[in-house]
């Protein structure tokens, strides 16, 4: 039904800037929520922020509040992630995620997940 391709992942310095993509293709509608998460070697899946296509983003994961931001076009059915001043724990595999109307920070909310992409930050 909703599929969802990411990218943009790949290697920066502490202080550095990545913007991540993901493009959603299927039948999508107004309503539906776009999630990002990520996920550290050895830990838990985290919630970062999330959208309706047709309302304003929710709070950020505190820990990236004033970093990160995450906007949407919805003529080309894409969200983005824009990451500036990376630290070195922002280091995790990036998922993008959607479902059909449920703003959750809870992973188990989301019926549709893109392959991840990986963003590693050193130093």
């Amino acid at each position: 039904q909703v599929q969802l391709v990411e990218s943009g992942g790949g290697l920066a310095q502490a202080g550095g800037s990545l913007r991540l993509s993901c493009a959603a293709s299927g039948r999508t509608f107004s309503n539906d929520v776009m999630g990002w998460f990520r996920q550290a070697p050895g830990k838990e899946r985290e919630f970062v922020v999330a959208t309706r296509w047709s309302g304003e983003p929710t709070p950020y994961l505190d820990s990236v509040k004033g970093r990160f931001t995450m906007s949407r076009d919805n003529a080309k059915k894409t969200v983005y992630l824009q990451m500036n001043n990376l630290k070195p724990e922002d280091t995790a595999v990036y998922f993008c995620a959607a479902n059909k109307g449920l703003l959750s920070a809870s992973s188990s909310a989301y019926n549709y997940w893109g392959q991840g992409t990986q963003v590693t930050v050193s130093s």
